[in-house]
Formats: C-alpha cells, structure tokens, sequence
C-alpha cells in the first residue's frame, strides 16, 4: 500500500481510464471517466456470474481502445465479502485495483448534486472521483500460502467459537445433573474426568458401580495419577449429589452428544494445527520469529493471514496503518487534544499484536524492560495502554525486518531503544 498522496495521484494521468465499481450481492454497477472526471460511455451493469465479468471486462477494453488509454485503474468499496470475486478476476487480468473507504463514499456523496440521494449509479460515478483524487488504498489481495493461511485462520476461529459453545454446554449440563463434580476435578476436561464422564451414568447410578469397575473404565484413558482414592471421592460426591434425576435417559444422551462433539472439535483442531505448521514452513523468517520467546504459532499464522506476503510492502509504518495503531491527534489554536490510535484498519490483527505483547511484556525480558522503561521514563511516560500499543508497533517492525532479511532477533540490540541500557552497553564494550 501507497500513502503518500502525491505518489497516488502521480499514478493517474491523462492515459489512465478510472472505473468506480459500486459492489453488490447480485448486480454491480460501473462508471468510466478520465484523470479530469470526463466520463465515458454509458452505466455498465453486470452480474455477480462468470458471464457478468466477461461483460465488464470486454466493456471497460472497449472504451480504453475508444480513447486510447494505456492502463486501468479499477475503484470499490471493499464492501463485506461481494468484492472478493471481482477483485480476483481483476488480479488475474492484470488490471489495477484500488479500494476506497465507504465512509469517504458517504460523505463526499452530495459535491457534484448537492443532494443526499443514494442509488448504485450514483455510487459508481463517486467512487471513480475520489479514485481521480488520489483518496484510494491498494489492499492487499493475499495469493499461493498466504491465501490459504488467510482461509485456516478463518476456520480456527470458527472452530474456537464451536468449542467454546460446547464447552458452556458441558458447564450447563453439570450444573444440572452433578453440580458437585467439580468439587472432585479441578476442571472437566482433564483425562480423568472427561473418562468418568464418558461413563453415560448419572450420579445416582454410579453409586452403583464397584470400584474396580470404575478404576477399569479409568485405566482406558489414563494409566497412573489417579486411582481409588480419586473414585471413593467421586462416588462420596455421586451419593450427596442434588443433580436432577428426571429425563435422565435424555440426559445422557444429551451429555454423549456434547462429548462427542468436542472431542470432533478436538480432531479438526490437530488437523489444521499440522497443515498451518506445513504452510508457514514456506514463508521466509517464520523460524527467527518463532525463535522469539513468547511468540507462538498462531501469532505468527495470524499475522500473516491478515498481513499477506511482506514484500509487497515498503515500510513497517504501512502494516502499523494497516492495524489501525497509527497515531492521530485532535489539535485547534492553542487546544492540544488527545493523541489516541485511529482504530481504522482490521480489527483482528491490532487484536492479535495487543495479545502477544501482554505475553511478551511477561515473558520476553527485553519486551519487558522496554515496557517499564516508557512507563517510568522521567520525561513523557506513558500509561500502560500507550505503552502496549507501542510495543505493538515495535513488534511488527520486528517482524518486518525478520520477514525482510531473515535475520536472528537481538535482544541486547532492542534494548539500546533504552537510553541508560545503551549507555551501560557502551561502557562494558569500552572495557
């Protein structure tokens, strides 16, 4: 991504045609104009189909023959999940895609007619003249290992919801059925206990059981640890249990069904956790990064499944926009207001980067000197907040330079960021 402004706007020049898509779940809508916003032909209106692309890509090369333009610059709004077609079928063509921001749409809507109304057309023709401004991004269209990192983490986080669905379930039917369960195991999904719950008994029936044929069914899952005296406990619990004894074969059906599907969840869990190591295998840096004490797998897969390849970008400070960690400020006369972060950029990876750099400020003794360093500096400290979200950036300028250049991360080397550390460095190196 670009974001000086005058490099954008170098892009567009007299040879450039300039479409503005307004994206739909059916039908989209496109305009044609030039770098003055001339407009060119009529509305073009083209299904959400194979068929409808065609039709639009022969209509968009037949007015850039008709005015002799050298390329095509295509504008849209990244508008939920309806733009990921077209903009894979632009990719492919080679054609240029740009993205402008919706809320710019909306506000800059009224210019030319100085009214509110909003219709596909109209769209269109605003999303070509904020393209011609040069008010555009150039996102990142992930490809070959990236795309499909993007795809494993979506499955992740939706095999994290179900388990943890599954999960408040089994709480529920405890609560219910042999409230005083835990009272005996810690939590239910350690081997013993998920063993005796497999057991498909209510309490009052498994004061029935003997305990060798409890410690039997035990033995099937874990071999040592717990014996009789954890089964006495357990059939101490059963016999005082005030758990619900009607609808008790439903009841056990109930609690099978839970069990077996978290123990699927389980499963899909280890199978994608092996082919996100296959994938991140192919990417360059991932073993120095790895190498970082407190960074793990998924932080590594999540940040490139929202980030994409590195080498299409030039600069840290486009991923920290990209994060919505860039700096703004509120500033009037001789009012100073908050410096705060924008916020505006994908939500799931300033969430990841604030989640690992708690663990780092914990476990990475570097991370964690630089932390106490900005909220204790005689001059300017910063709240806690300010300084996580400074690690934040820090961490993806890491990562940048890793993925860059491969190298091995340097503690001692991220440390002179503090003045006395450096000072000291200095002095043990004169010596």
């Amino acid at each position: 991504m670009n974001y000086n402004q005058n490099k954008k706007i170098a892009q567009i020049t007299s040879q450039t045609l300039i479409i503005g898509v307004d994206i739909a779940k059916f039908k989209h809508v496109a305009r044609a104009q030039d770098f003055r916003g001339m407009e060119f032909g009529s509305p073009c209106y083209f299904e959400n189909t194979r068929q409808g692309f065609e039709h639009f890509l022969n209509w968009m090369l037949e007015i850039k023959k008709e005015q002799g333009m050298d390329h095509v610059m295509v504008g849209m709004e990244p508008t939920g999940h309806y733009w990921f077609n077209l903009a894979h079928i632009l990719k492919e063509n080679e054609i240029k895609l740009v993205a402008v921001n919706p809320l710019h749409v909306k506000k800059s809507k009224e210019l030319d007619d100085n009214s509110p109304t909003k219709n596909d057309v109209k769209d269109a023709k605003v999303i070509a003249q904020l393209v011609k401004d040069g008010r555009f991004a150039e996102p990142t269209i992930p490809q070959g290992v990236y795309a499909e990192l993007r795809v494993a983490k979506k499955i992740r986080d939706l095999l994290t919801e179900d388990l943890q669905t599954v999960q408040g379930q089994v709480h529920n039917w405890i609560d219910r059925y042999f409230p005083e369960f835990l009272t005996v195991f810690k939590k239910w999904e350690g081997k013993a206990a998920l063993q005796f719950l497999k057991l498909d008994a209510l309490p009052h029936e498994i004061v029935d059981f003997s305990d060798e044929e409890l410690l039997s069914h035990l033995r099937k899952a874990v071999t040592r640890s717990v014996g009789l005296n954890k089964i006495q406990e357990l059939k101490q619990a059963a016999k005082k249990s005030i758990g619900l004894r009607q609808g008790s074969e439903m009841a056990k059906l109930e609690l099978k069904t839970l069990l077996a599907k978290y123990e699927l969840i389980q499963v899909k869990f280890e199978e994608l956790d092996a082919q996100i190591d296959s994938l991140l295998e192919e990417i360059p840096g991932v073993p120095q990064m790895l190498a970082i004490k407190g960074v793990g797998r998924d932080t590594v897969a999540g940040f490139f499944a929202e980030v994409g390849d590195l080498s299409e970008y030039s600069h840290p400070r486009q991923i920290i926009k990209l994060a919505g960690l860039s700096l703004k400020e509120n500033t009037s006369g001789k009012h100073k207001g908050k410096t705060t972060i924008t916020k505006r950029g994908r939500k799931k990876l300033r969430a990841l980067l604030f989640r690992v750099c708690m663990v780092l400020v914990a476990k990475n003794s570097a991370f964690h000197s630089l932390h106490v360093y900005y909220t204790q500096r005689p001059d300017n400290p910063l709240k806690k907040m300010q300084s996580l979200i400074a690690l934040c950036n820090k961490l993806i300028r890491i990562f940048f330079g890793i993925g860059k250049k491969q190298f091995d991360f340097s503690e001692d080397k991220m440390l002179k960021d503090i003045p006395h550390q450096s000072i000291s460095k200095k002095t043990e190196m004169a010596a």
